[in-house]
């Protein structure tokens, strides 16, 4: 029974929608409460038993690779201080068993050349993608959830909910029939349907297990609009050889790619911070 042990992050985008923010630091870096969204999605992977986290990063993501390396200053000052309580959660960013890579991007090609810069680390191997902009807090973990699915199955898993037909244009849409509870099996896949012409209002998400037979498929398909490589095409040409599954996760999305999203994430994650809840809520209250 094959497992999936190395989770991908393509991280080289360059965050035009929360510009100014994003003009000099990664958008991945933008905290919720005290952590960046990366390093949630990091923990999403790590709770689901994956020890390898590659990252396809870009043009002035070096703060990405600088908060998963060893910071031996900022250790030593902690320690010197006698701040143990900061210096265990610094400590705990990534935990020892866990192996970072970095990948450059050369161009921002779309999320399928960003997954196929891949291919060199995950080889022959079964993976995880996970776009960080999605902030899903789920129990179990999401990913977690869909590598229960993978293992049953041994196939491509894609996370799924359903969406307004109005906003089918924002995302992959698929059509499919029930498998097993929360487990559909997939028929279609379209990039960006218009509401009118979207098979159904069931959207994929930010989170996919892939076969690695989806290298060959990404580099065979043809570039589509603004030269960009389409991971949706290259799932659609997998499923004609492989059965495809779609897992529809327990939890709550937040689409912290919009700043409606991202501030929503800010509140609800603030509401159950152990440190600043209380407060945070008080606060909230007397908005009102």
């Amino acid at each position: 029974m094959q497992k999936i042990k190395k989770a991908v992050f393509p991280v080289a985008g360059l965050g035009s929608r929360f510009l100014p923010a994003t003009k000099a630091s990664p958008k991945e870096m933008m905290s919720v409460v005290d952590k960046p969204l990366i390093q949630y999605a990091v923990e999403e992977a790590i709770s689901a038993g994956i020890t390898d986290m590659v990252f396809i990063t870009g043009r002035n993501k070096r703060a990405i690779e600088d908060h998963f390396d060893k910071a031996y200053e900022l250790e030593a000052m902690l320690a010197q201080n006698g701040k143990d309580e900061l210096l265990r959660i610094v400590r705990g960013v990534i935990p020892r068993n866990v192996n970072c890579i970095f990948i450059r991007q050369p161009e921002a090609l779309g999320l399928g050349h960003a997954v196929l810069c891949a291919q060199p680390v995950v080889q022959n191997e079964p993976f995880a993608v996970i776009l960080a902009d999605d902030l899903i807090d789920g129990e179990p973990p999401i990913v977690k959830q869909m590598v229960n699915v993978f293992e049953r199955h041994q196939c491509s898993v894609l996370g799924v909910q359903n969406v307004p037909r109005e906003q089918t244009r924002q995302y992959g849409i698929v059509s499919s029939v029930n498998l097993e509870p929360g487990v559909d099996r997939v028929l279609s896949i379209v990039e960006k349907p218009k509401p009118e012409d979207a098979p159904s209002t069931l959207a994929v998400v930010g989170r996919y297990l892939l076969t690695p037979r989806i290298f060959h498929h990404l580099t065979q398909i043809q570039p589509g609009a603004g030269g960009e490589i389409q991971l949706t095409d290259g799932i659609a040409a997998l499923m004609r050889e492989e059965q495809l599954l779609t897992c529809r996760f327990n939890g709550t999305r937040y689409d912290c790619g919009s700043k409606l999203g991202y501030l929503q994430a800010q509140v609800a994650y603030g509401l159950k911070h152990p440190e600043v809840r209380d407060d945070f809520a008080a606060y909230l209250a007397s908005m009102k």
